[in-house]
């Protein structure tokens, strides 16, 4: 009996089978999600990762009697210490593993500022006064947060470099405070105008601090600033009716948007000018953790397998091979989350589709 070859047009329909499913993998689902659990207790939130995929943060331990600063790495959860007292938040972290973060002292009597390295936590000192806190640092070590001055009568933003806290001063006004800092030392972060009439954004490089303005209203702070000098935060509109999350870049203040909702928050930035926050749905219903890429803001629960049964609540961080860490919701309880790019698969399944034909071809010569 005559053999009839099917193998060639079965060959094109097992290619377009795998172009067409990596076409859906890749539109569905762009991030795998992993929980970082806690320390025992219920809740746990990211707030920094490094290049390494390190992540830090602070998580309840067992009994949810403290909250203490976690480092992430290779899968485990390590409890960071206090500096004497019952809670510490880690949040930052550089490309060496060093972190940054703030605890109470003994007996909870005060809150400072400290630098985690090989092991030891060490308190970095105040202005003169009782509280202090860190919040970036660098791949230099520059340290960057804010502190009490002398009779804590007002906070300053402060650089701590070597072992000298410097305050960095202010927009005319009494306080200030500063949040993230990048690799050439430039610095973000909030402080008061003259008069304390107003609370803005600031952009300190070399010796100058810059006020980056709002959208119209009295109030804006900036989060992170990447190597290119982009700076991201939130400022509020005409009339301080809302707060949106923005992008500044140059000397434009780019309103990020919202998902419907009244508020945006942007937290994080990198390299490669992605942005990452949460925002209010419609109505102010829920809020959302979000990335703004290529001048699109995009859920972040859009993203992921929706059979997870993760509900993604804030993004805080984001590397520059695209993890991203933040705050999640599952099975009723508050978890961190590291949220990892999903491979393109597009050669794999190629690869799947032309076996799939090879063996089919076998078969149908095979076949009398």
């Amino acid at each position: 009996m005559k053999t009839v070859n099917r193998a060639a047009p079965l060959t094109v329909a097992a290619c377009l089978f795998a172009a067409s499913l990596t076409s859906t993998l890749a539109g569905s689902i762009a991030y795998t999600v992993t929980d970082l659990g806690t320390l025992g207790g219920n809740s746990s939130r990211a707030l920094g990762i490094n290049a390494s995929g390190q992540v830090v943060g602070e998580a309840d331990i067992t009994g949810g009697a403290a909250t203490h600063a976690f480092l992430y790495s290779s899968g485990t959860m390590t409890d960071l210490g206090t500096l004497g007292g019952s809670y510490n938040s880690a949040k930052g972290i550089n490309t060496s593993g060093q972190v940054v973060g703030e605890a109470d002292t003994a007996g909870n009597t005060a809150i400072r500022a400290f630098l985690y390295s090989s092991g030891t936590m060490t308190d970095l000192g105040t202005l003169g006064g009782s509280n202090s806190v860190a919040f970036g640092i660098n791949a230099n070590g520059q340290v960057v947060g804010e502190a009490n001055i002398t009779g804590d009568a007002a906070t300053r933003a402060f650089l701590y470099s070597g072992t000298t806290m410097t305050a960095l001063g202010t927009l005319g006004g009494s306080n200030s405070s500063a949040k993230g800092i990048n690799a050439s030392g430039q610095v973000v972060g909030l402080a008061n105008t003259a008069g304390d009439t107003a609370m803005h954004a600031f952009l300190y490089s070399g010796t100058t601090m810059t006020d980056l303005g709002t959208f119209g209203g009295s109030y804006s702070t900036a989060k992170g600033i990447n190597a290119s000098g982009q700076v991201v935060g939130q400022a509020k509109t005409a009339g301080d009716t809302a707060m949106h999350a923005f992008l500044y870049s140059g000397t434009t203040m780019t309103d990020l948007g919202t998902f419907g909702g009244s508020e945006s928050y942007a937290y994080g930035i990198n390299t490669s000018g992605q942005v990452v926050g949460q925002a209010y749905t419609a109505g102010d219903a829920a809020m959302s953790a979000f990335l703004y890429s290529g001048g699109t803001m995009t859920e972040l629960n859009t993203l992921i397998d929706p059979l997870s049964n993760w509900n993604l609540l804030s993004a805080t961080a984001i590397n520059d091979a695209g993890q991203i860490v933040g705050q999640g919701s599952i099975a009723g309880q508050y978890h961190a989350v590291l949220l990892t790019p999903v491979p393109e698969p597009t050669t794999g399944l190629i690869a799947l589709g032309l076996v799939s034909a090879l063996m089919l071809r076998r078969r149908e010569k095979s076949v009398p």
